[in-house]
């Protein structure tokens, strides 16, 4: 299976969480509505993370993560373009990979994946990106999950 991602809107990652806009004006903009913690005892995490360019071309994808538990916000500091991979839960248990999206975002677009959202690791393209990183977590297993997927190569532009 070869996927080919599309530019990042709103719109298109809806199913998956919110798309965080960096403002081109002075005020502020609240993107709340992603943002999740089922876990009375989890706590804040804040990170912030440096992930080398990815110059593997096509990419291929056979590892993807879930945090069931919580929202995972990823907020570009200084990035190029970032690749964002997604799928749905399976009813029956796992990713549904027939619903696997792909979106290039700019780097001024951050996403807030939604609890239960599986996605590919953070994936940057042109050159080497900082991140900072939101999401709850308590120290156990349920913090997140990696399973094995078949594997299917992204097109990237």
């Amino acid at each position: 299976m070869e996927i080919v991602p599309q530019p990042l809107t709103k719109e298109a990652f809806a199913p998956f969480g919110d798309v965080i806009d960096v403002p081109d004006a002075a005020g502020r903009t609240y993107y709340e509505d992603a943002l999740g913690n089922l876990r009375p005892t989890a706590h804040a995490s804040l990170s912030v993370s440096l992930k080398p360019e990815t110059p593997e071309r096509p990419l291929r994808a056979d590892l993807l993560e879930r945090h069931q538990f919580s929202s995972q916000t990823f907020m570009p500091l200084d990035v190029g373009r970032w690749l964002i991979v997604v799928a749905p839960h399976a009813k029956a248990g796992g990713p549904d990979l027939a619903g696997v999206r792909a979106f290039i975002a700019t780097g001024k677009q951050g996403v807030t994946y939604r609890p239960d959202t599986w996605h590919h690791g953070l994936t940057v393209l042109d050159r080497p990106g900082r991140f900072a990183v939101f999401m709850w977590r308590d120290g156990t297993k349920g913090d997140e999950e990696f399973v094995p997927v078949a594997p299917f190569t992204i097109r990237i532009p």
